[in-house]
């Protein structure tokens, strides 16, 4: 019921967009059609009718404009899915390149998702969230369903840990050995030697001539 797509299309009902105060760059860039902004602006709408009339009203403001929606949509949290999918498959956090470009009158943005050094997708849109949403939805296109045919390098992969100096080692388990024999114990030259068994000694009685 909550997102940034249901939100916006409650505000396309309401033309909000024709209500915001923009500056002229982003005005001319679509700035009144972006859903980023016109989510924000039925967020502000609802906050007003809670201050003025209590959390009620607004709970069956937004509820019956909700209700009244032709076709509700959902959101889809494309980079939370690709997030799980990229962890599983090759245990690294996705990271986005992202960077924005002039096209025309209007702003477009670029984003490219990495997993490790492996770039995955490839997004557009008009905002930075936008492109990385779109970037995620292509990697998940990419992956989803044909995961089984990924390369054994890309499904299991030695853990590696970083140097100071921010290179990357196997861990010390992969580079253990396979079961075997094990060697014979070796004793080193250094080691002190036993000590003899003491021997039998006397005292020379007095009188007693002195063995020479």
């Amino acid at each position: 019921m909550v997102n940034t797509n249901t939100l916006a299309q409650l505000a396309e009902e309401l033309d909000l967009g024709s209500y915001l105060y923009l500056g002229k760059g982003i005005a001319k860039g679509g700035g009144r059609s972006l859903k980023s902004l016109l989510a924000n602006a039925f967020e502000a709408v609802l906050g007003a009718v809670f201050l003025d009339a209590g959390y009620d009203a607004a709970y069956h403001y937004y509820l019956n404009r909700y209700r009244a929606l032709p076709s509700p949509v959902r959101d889809e949290n494309f980079k939370g899915r690709l997030q799980q999918v990229a962890q599983e498959r090759f245990g690294e956090t996705p990271v986005y390149d992202s960077e924005g470009a002039r096209v025309g009158n209007r702003r477009e943005y670029t984003s490219v998702v990495f997993a490790g050094a492996e770039p995955l997708g490839t997004g557009h849109g008009a905002t930075k969230q936008e492109a990385e949403q779109d970037a995620a939805r292509a990697a998940l296109e990419a992956l989803v369903g044909s995961v089984a045919e990924l390369p054994a390098s890309k499904q299991a992969k030695p853990r590696t840990r970083r140097t100071a100096r921010g290179s990357r080692k196997p861990a010390a388990s992969a580079l253990a050995p396979e079961a075997g024999p094990q060697p014979a114990e070796v004793v080193p030259l250094h080691a002190a030697p036993e000590p003899a068994a003491p021997q039998e000694t006397r005292s020379r009685q007095f009188g007693e001539p002195i063995d020479s």
